[in-house]
Formats: structure tokens, C-alpha cells, sequence
């Protein structure tokens, strides 16, 4: 998201980030992402809840998708960061609009499943 983001911004759309982990583990991630963006600290996984996000299990490890989606992040120089409290938390990707408008909903169903910033940008 870091790369587009002038282009979320051109759009008059801003970023958030939501980690699992506490203060000093989002502080860490953002100094070795170099995401500028807010990063709300969710230590105890309410809002992953109330968005009815799902979990992984071991298995998702073995997954093609999953296969794929790790060797892209590595072609791309990507890398596993530090691991949080839930690893195997799935994250979810939304566009909320003026009036707390649900605009766009992406859950994720594996590790790697996420919403293009192509496919976000054109829904804004």
C-alpha cells in the first residue's frame, strides 16, 4: 500500500493500517516498512472480530495460493517480519466512506489474500 499511496491520496482517500501486536511491535513494523500512514494498535482482536475475520491453521502454510502469494512477496523484495501474538490471524481489507458507509469489504481466506490497490483505487 506504502507505493500507492499518492495515488489513494489523489483520490482524496486516506490509509489506516490495524496491527495485532502492542506499541512496541508497531512501532518496530512501521520503522521497517517505512509506512507513514496511522497503524491503530487492536492488542485484543475486537475489531478483527466485529469484521468477522477468519483465522488460519497450520495447513494455509501448504496452500498453492499461499505458495504463490509468498514467492511474488519475495520476487517483489518483501520479507516475514517479526511474527505477532496470533500468526495466524487473517487480515481483511475495507473502504469506508462519508455517513460510516461500508464501500468496499475484502476478507482474507489465506495468508497473501489480499485487495489489489488496483482493484481498491477503483472502487474509490
Amino acid at each position: 500500500m506504502r507505493e500507492h499511496q499518492q495515488a489513494f491520496r489523489e483520490k482524496r482517500a486516506s490509509l489506516a493500517a490495524i496491527s495485532l501486536g502492542d506499541s512496541h511491535y508497531a512501532l518496530l513494523f512501521q520503522q521497517e516498512t517505512a509506512i507513514d500512514f496511522p497503524l491503530l494498535i487492536d492488542q485484543h482482536r475486537q475489531a478483527y472480530e466485529i469484521a468477522n475475520l477468519k483465522s488460519a491453521n497450520i495447513l494455509h502454510l501448504f496452500r498453492v495460493d499461499n505458495f504463490k502469494s509468498r514467492k511474488r512477496a519475495s520476487a517483489a523484495g518483501h520479507h516475514q517480519h517479526k511474527l505477532g501474538r496470533n500468526p495466524f490471524q487473517l487480515g481483511g481489507t475495507f473502504i469506508f466512506g462519508p455517513g460510516n458507509i461500508d464501500r468496499f469489504a475484502h476478507l482474507s481466506q489465506t495468508f497473501g489474500d489480499n485487495a489489489s490497490p488496483a482493484t481498491l483505487l477503483a472502487t474509490l
